[in-house]
């Protein structure tokens, strides 16, 4: 099917109203993205922060009347919006998305391959991963960091939380890497699923990485128990959920944190100080990865 889509480049005070004018029209969707190359970093609780500069794009179906679209428009605003008609080539959105995935090599041994393609070094640790609607293909600096921490910690033997494990691609990364046994929790069941198809798709049997919400594991199975537990979410939760991480941890195992920016790793290391020490494990693109492990028994 052909779109059109109408461009609008716009303040962040009149994209709500805008938004809801496109809408209004007839829109089938209605998206934002940055218009001066602004970054919008962790949101405090309850924002919803939007760049000063944002273009608005409004998709239409082809035979839509776009005289009619723009003539609903604010009249303060549609002068100043530099509106733009385009028609959006008709594609199979989905395939598209699909050649830009590549095999990726995180470490000595691991490679994360597209579960369509064939992997580059089938003899390698290959995770073939099919990130389906949850979060996690590797491509992002924080995923590679804690890919590459895995790799060199050498889970083999040893059991592992992911917790917000997104498309579950660390903790079956751990698992192919030899993890006797890994524990995903998120709170988006969406994700719970992805994990599961992940692990099946590698081949593991269900029981290797059971998957919950959280609070909904079996506390005897694996708090207390597990030898590495990583999260790589965002540096607000990693405050707020340090209590449930450290209980995970067994002594004197390994705690991997990430998804938080280079200028947030002090916060994040005096917070947990008390209980391990954290360092800089590996940068990339101004993200980092911290890793600690804590006090084993005397």
């Amino acid at each position: 099917m052909t779109w059109l889509q109408l461009r609008l480049h716009v303040a962040a005070g009149d994209v709500a109203e805008l938004e809801d004018a496109l809408l209004g029209a007839g829109a089938a969707a209605v998206t934002l993205e940055d218009n001066a190359d602004q970054p919008l970093l962790e949101p405090g609780v309850g924002e919803t922060p939007l760049w000063n500069r944002t273009r608005l794009t409004g998709l239409f179906p082809a035979d839509a009347d776009m005289e009619a679209v723009l003539a609903t428009l604010p009249g303060r605003v549609a002068d100043s919006a530099q509106a733009r008609v385009e028609i959006l080539e008709d594609k199979d959105w989905e395939r598209e998305w699909m050649q830009h995935y590549r095999p990726l090599q995180f470490g000595p041994r691991l490679w994360v391959c597209p579960s369509w393609l064939e992997p580059p070094e089938p003899d390698a640790v290959n995770l073939l991963l099919d990130p389906g609607l949850a979060f996690g293909t590797g491509s992002h600096p924080t995923t590679a960091l804690c890919l590459a921490q895995l790799d060199n910690l050498d889970p083999a033997g040893k059991t592992v939380v992911d917790y917000g494990c997104g498309s579950g691609i660390l903790a079956v990364a751990a698992l192919k890497l030899g993890a006797a046994r890994a524990l995903g929790v998120d709170n988006d069941p969406q994700a719970l699923r992805a994990s599961r198809d992940n692990a099946l798709r590698n081949g593991l049997p269900e029981r290797a990485l059971p998957v919950a919400l959280p609070g909904e594991h079996i506390e005897q199975d694996f708090t207390g128990r597990a030898d590495i537990v990583v999260a790589n979410i965002l540096a607000g939760p990693l405050v707020a959920l340090s209590d449930t991480l450290l209980a995970f941890l067994a002594p004197g195992g390994t705690l991997l944190l990430s998804g938080l920016l280079a200028t947030q790793a002090d916060e994040i290391c005096s917070h947990y100080a008390d209980n391990l020490p954290l360092h800089i494990a590996g940068e990339r693109d101004g993200w980092v990865c911290l890793r600690g492990q804590s006090r084993a028994p005397r």
